[in-house]
């Protein structure tokens, strides 16, 4: 991959591809958009070493990607996919209503998006980011639930953020650490895939734990018969 995308690397398409990609996996999460920043932030790194080796030549000097330039094509690109879920969602209308009444998932997703939202704790969202399919589900909830976009906007923002510079640095230092090799991409790569599944874990965990103190006190309130 890394040798498919030299040509891309060098010049300011880089960061549409990534933009357009991180963009559209909120609708399609089977994209690699993750596997692709990485695979640019690594190939970030191969430049920068390049650079280093031929600063005393007098060829070509080749060009290498802006890791910030990466980080904010990314992220804000994480933010308008957002946007546009969670617009669509809103305006979705009985339609979307059925469809997420069918999915368990979308269900649980919007009812602890809501209480988390209104208590001031959003940080489902930033977690919901690094799970597959968790920015879809997070997005699809608050705008069909009809949640305010200054509950939704500033967490979308600050996970947007944390992904896009996370995914960066992954690629980076692991070209810098391991080489610019398939096995530095290749680690960076599962680093995003176990964090990712951790994320899916904990957006699993505090539905599972809420439920225990319900059914506690639903058992404590029950009548009892002798």
């Amino acid at each position: 991959m890394l040798e498919s995308m030299g040509a891309l690397t060098g010049s300011p398409w880089i960061y549409a591809v990534v933009a357009l990609s991180v963009l559209l996996d909120v609708f399609l999460p089977v994209l690699p958009s993750g596997v692709l920043v990485i695979t640019a932030a690594t190939a970030a790194a191969a430049g920068t070493t390049s650079v280093a080796g031929a600063a005393g030549s007098a060829g070509e000097v080749p060009q290498v990607p802006s890791l910030l330039a990466l980080i904010l094509s990314a992220a804000t690109a994480s933010v308008l996919g957002d946007l546009v879920a969670y617009r669509l969602a809103w305006r979705g209308g009985d339609r979307l209503d059925r469809a997420i009444a069918r999915s368990r998932r979308l269900t649980t997703a919007q009812e602890r998006l809501g209480a988390a939202l209104s208590r001031g704790g959003g940080i489902l969202v930033v977690i919901a980011r690094f799970a597959p399919a968790g920015r879809s589900v997070v997005s699809l909830g608050a705008g069909a639930a009809h949640r305010k976009v200054k509950e939704f906007l500033p967490w979308s923002a600050l996970a947007g953020v944390a992904w896009a510079g996370y995914s960066v640095g992954l690629g980076y230092f692991g070209g810098q650490w391991l080489g610019t090799t398939w096995l530095g991409t290749a680690v960076s790569v599962l680093a995003l895939f176990v964090v990712g599944a951790l994320a899916a874990y904990l957006m699993r965990r505090p539905a599972a734990a809420a439920a225990t103190p319900a059914t506690a006190t639903a058992a404590a309130s029950a009548p009892k018969t002798s």
